[in-house]
């Protein structure tokens, strides 16, 4: 039986590469971190992988706004035979694949109109700016999940705990229209809440001050997720900054919850993606 394989994009500033991998590999995918230029140039092709991945990190120092110039190079740039690269991103998840991306590579998304895009027309429709705070929050969060969302990320998940780390995880939606597509369809499918699960707009339960306090989103195929904490950070319950009461709770728990977002993707694929 083949297994399922992702492949995880690197370089100009991605950081959080080597963590991903780590995160797939665990949830048992043949894993690749590959040069951004390496598929510009055609070393390697998308169409052998079943889901893309895009890290967190400081792309081109984020001088422009986190993840716009990225996002720009990704949309316009031409690879090798003289495709554009996002052609070939929408051919990635036309034949039914996986688009993931963790902070930066959610800000990569929402900026290249792949996520909510809710008009199917590609154009952006929301963003993710300064936090609310004025400040880089360096902390661990509660999430709540949409019991009504359809992607497969986050299948009998209703509540985690992931750390954060961003300057510019604030999401706003261009307008009102955006923002009720977006909570009609449930896209919105994770919100920051406090301990007791009760969404909140309450620093700093709410670290960024996102409207709909959203922390993730999906498209409406659920096969392109976004979110703004970090699952990969997550893989081990001695990641966990309590890890020792965890520990005394369960001692057979070694998981750390963020690699169950892995485990669905690639236990997901790997059930109903043709050819695996």
């Amino acid at each position: 039986m083949k297994r399922v394989r992702a492949i995880v994009v690197a370089g100009f500033g991605i950081n959080c590469e080597q963590e991903m991998q780590a995160a797939y590999q665990k949830a048992g995918a043949q894993t690749d971190i590959i040069h951004l230029n390496d598929i510009f140039n055609e070393r390697v092709s998308l169409s052998d992988y079943h889901i893309i991945n895009f890290p967190g990190g400081f792309s081109f120092g984020d001088d422009l706004g986190s993840g716009k110039v990225m996002a720009n190079k990704m949309k316009y740039k031409q690879t090798k035979n003289g495709d554009e690269f996002f052609k070939k991103l929408k051919k990635f998840v036309n034949r039914g694949k996986y688009i993931l991306g963790i902070c930066n590579g959610f800000q990569f998304l929402v900026k290249m109109g792949l996520l909510p895009n809710t008009m199917r027309d590609l154009h952006q429709e929301v963003t993710l700016t300064f936090n609310k705070s004025g400040k880089f929050e360096d902390r661990w969060c509660y999430l709540k999940v949409n019991k009504k969302t359809n992607t497969p990320f986050l299948k009998n998940i209703s509540m985690i705990y992931l750390p954060i780390r961003h300057g510019e995880g604030r999401l706003i939606f261009a307008n009102k229209k955006i923002r009720e597509n977006i909570k009609k369809n449930n896209l919105n499918c994770m919100s920051y809440c406090n301990k007791n699960g009760k969404v909140t707009s309450k620093y700093p339960f709410n670290p960024n001050g996102s409207e709909l306090n959203c922390a993730a989103l999906t498209d409406k195929t659920g096969r392109i997720f976004g979110m703004m904490p970090h699952p990969e950070a997550f893989l081990s319950v001695y990641n966990h900054p309590a890890w020792t009461y965890l520990k005394r709770k369960n001692r057979n728990k070694e998981k750390g919850d963020g690699l169950r977002i892995f485990e669905n993707i690639v236990k997901h694929v790997k059930k109903n993606y043709k050819g695996i």
